[in-house]
């Protein structure tokens, strides 16, 4: 086998099995080439040349020791290509997809960026992606510019995108889910456009903006796509420290969300002209959102995350449910969806300030409040939230531990974070805001929680439906309540 800067990682490792051990023990970066999943995957698409650059390693060097070790397990001295003669670094790679950007942001062509872009690097790798984005925002450039130039950037790197393969998973893995659902979600998309250009040709124009109505409310099912994205997969990638990609596509997300609600409107209105206007362009991004997860997310993801997180992220995703595409087995293989570990209460009871509770009963009360809870602790860290009968807001076990802020679209988080500084420096209690959703009449209260010495401790979210409450008149008292069961 001949070694260059372009062998495939995944091929030099069926090849030379006992080289895991040793690129592990050449950087911490290389222990995720002992995760199953991201072997089979990256593994797979990445080049030793890429795999120098994530480990700031010179790849000459890189190539050397790996020759140096087959020959001395094997007694024979692979033949390897021309050094590369400068490869570039991580860093430096980053710094020089940096720059390229900073030239699209300041106006500058985009052919010339693609130019630059295969002058400077061979291939790109999401992570790298994910790193730019997040140093640009350090950097102090706005998310919402981020997010801006997010299809600047992924259109510079598409030719280098496109070429790398389709991420592979077995039957029930989160990501294998996620696919089949891009499946579904990009033939709606297309059947949008379709209609749109019906439409805007004149072609049976009432006849498909009803049609177009069906269209639209199977595409409402991204809500439940990118929900899980939000509330499941970006706090674990949160977690590795890797925040761009959740920052700016839940930006993207909500302008998805607001275009499907003017998209169905205009429909609604049998509002030709601007149906014909705005459904083109929401099923543009909707399959850009596609590419971006398949191209960027995923592979990231899989580069980043443990099979435990998978395994944990997969429970989290039953419990919100799906929409467009279910789990096509159990995961992992032979194991349904873990049934709820038994409660570690107890026996004992916890004294409280008035009375004493066992666990069981604590968790008993708080499912069966007729309001939503959440907790946010003094650090900002989502620490508890009830889990009711009736969930107003989804919420998944991995929104434990995750920074508050995070948990809310780039477009209100400003707002969060002022309530909390109002909070914490003693200047509000309670802030209130009422919505109207799905119908219902939503109430959403934050106070502030503080101890005997009036020293902040968190904040309470209590969110509650009082449609029905808001219809109330006169009285209804105890004495009357069998009566009315009658």
């Amino acid at each position: 086998m001949k070694l260059s800067g372009s062998t495939k990682v995944h091929g030099l490792l069926v090849a030379y099995p006992f080289l895991e051990d040793f690129l592990a023990a050449q950087s911490p970066k290389f222990e995720m080439l002992r995760n199953r999943m991201a072997r089979a995957t990256i593994g797979r698409v990445a080049t030793l040349r890429t795999a120098a650059s994530i480990a700031n390693l010179d790849v000459n060097a890189l190539l050397q020791s790996l020759a140096a070790e087959i020959e001395r397990r094997t007694g024979k001295r692979p033949e390897l290509e021309a050094a590369d003669a400068a490869s570039p670094t991580r860093g430096q790679r980053l710094e020089e997809l940096k720059q390229i950007i900073g030239h699209l942001h300041a106006g500058g062509d985009l052919d010339e960026a693609r130019a630059r872009f295969a002058r400077a690097v061979e291939d790109v790798e999401a992570s790298e992606i994910a790193a730019m984005e997040e140093e640009l925002i350090r950097g102090g450039l706005p998310v919402s510019e981020v997010q801006r130039l997010c299809d600047v950037h992924v259109g510079a790197f598409r030719q280098v995108l496109d070429e790398h393969a389709e991420v592979e998973t077995p039957a029930g893995h989160p990501v294998h889910t996620y696919m089949a659902a891009n499946k579904v979600i990009t033939e709606l998309a297309n059947s949008l456009g379709g209609v749109a250009r019906e439409i805007a040709a004149g072609k049976d124009v009432d006849g498909n903006l009803v049609h177009s109505l069906d269209v639209l409310g199977r595409l409402a099912g991204v809500e439940n796509h990118y929900q899980r994205k939000e509330n499941q997969l970006f706090p674990v990638l949160e977690r590795h420290g890797v925040t761009g990609p959740s920052q700016v596509m839940w930006g993207v997300h909500d302008e998805i969300r607001a275009a499907l609600k003017d998209t169905r409107a205009a429909a609604e209105k049998r509002d030709a002209r601007a149906f014909s206007t705005a459904a083109p362009a929401l099923a543009r991004d909707i399959i850009e959102m596609v590419y971006k997860e398949e191209k960027i997310l995923f592979p990231l993801a899989l580069q980043t995350l443990s099979e435990d997180e998978w395994v944990d992220l997969r429970r989290g995703e039953d419990e919100l449910g799906y929409a467009l595409a279910k789990p096509a087995a159990p995961w992992p293989s032979g194991q349904g969806a873990a049934p709820a570990s038994p409660s570690a209460a107890g026996q004992g009871l916890l004294g409280l300030l008035t009375g004493e509770l066992s666990l069981d009963q604590m968790n008993l009360i708080f499912t069966h409040l007729p309001v939503d809870l959440s907790f946010v602790d003094e650090t900002d860290t989502v620490r508890f939230y009830s889990e009711g009968l009736a969930r107003i807001f989804p919420r998944s076990p991995a929104v434990i531990g995750r920074k508050v802020q995070n948990c809310h679209p780039p477009k209100s988080v400003h707002v969060v974070q002022d309530i909390l500084d109002s909070f914490r420096a003693g200047k509000q209690s309670v802030a209130e805001f009422w919505i109207q959703l799905h119908g219902k009449f939503i109430h959403i209260r934050y106070l502030a929680i503080r101890d005997k010495a009036g020293v902040y401790r968190g904040c309470l979210e209590v969110s509650q439906d009082v449609t029905e409450i808001r219809q109330l008149q006169g009285e209804h008292r105890l004495l009357e309540w069998k009566r009315a069961a009658q």
